[in-house]
């Protein structure tokens, strides 16, 4: 799936949780992170149009999508959390709903399905796919990403706070403002204001 729909499912899978702002970034970073092993693409680019153009990210594309990685980044991002264990037990299922949305929503144009290579690097020979796996331009992954869009606009207006506070506390405070200029207060808010 895009990069956009990983950063918003990450985002929202956070909420249901009391966490601070750091532990909240370390979990919209995991749901993205598996996919740095795309960046060999940029080689690719520099490259130029030869027949193996893409030869670089057919490659390394979906190389990080097993469970070493997982674990590895988990305790990563343990070491830097505030809430340790709950952080890092959200930064693992986070990753793994990643390799599950690539694994439903990811397949190429040429019907080529990027198998997840769960247990790399101790074996290669298990590579998930699902032969019901749909393109990554395909309207059920635009779906997911609106779904997450709203779900993360809704939280932002009624919570008090969006993504944007990984960003900017004064950036947030703004777009919140204008959230409820637009849409109101919510109930909650405006008790808790008197």
């Amino acid at each position: 799936m895009n990069p956009v729909t990983h950063f918003f499912a990450g985002w929202v899978s956070g909420l249901p949780f009391d966490l601070e702002r750091r532990d909240r970034a370390l979990i919209v970073v995991s749901s993205m992170i598996p996919d740095v092993d795309g960046l060999p693409v940029l080689l690719d680019l520099i490259k130029g149009h030869s027949p193996d153009a893409m030869q670089f990210w057919s490659d390394y594309h979906h190389s990080l999508h097993n469970l070493a990685f997982a674990a590895a980044f988990c305790l990563a991002c343990a070491a830097f959390a505030k809430r340790r264990a709950v952080t890092a037990l959200v930064c693992f299922a986070v990753i793994h709903l990643h390799y599950l949305c690539d694994l439903a929503g990811s397949r190429g144009p040429d019907g080529y399905q990027w198998p997840i290579p769960y247990l790399l690097p101790f074996s290669g020979k298990w590579q998930l796919t699902v032969p019901w796996q749909w393109e990554l331009n395909a309207w059920p992954n635009v779906l997911i990403t609106a779904g997450l869009l709203a779900a993360t606009l809704y939280c932002a207006w009624r919570r008090g706070y969006s993504p944007a506070v990984l960003v900017s506390k004064r950036g947030d405070s703004a777009f919140i403002e204008t959230l409820r200029r637009r849409f109101g207060t919510p109930v909650a808010a405006q008790g808790e204001r008197s």
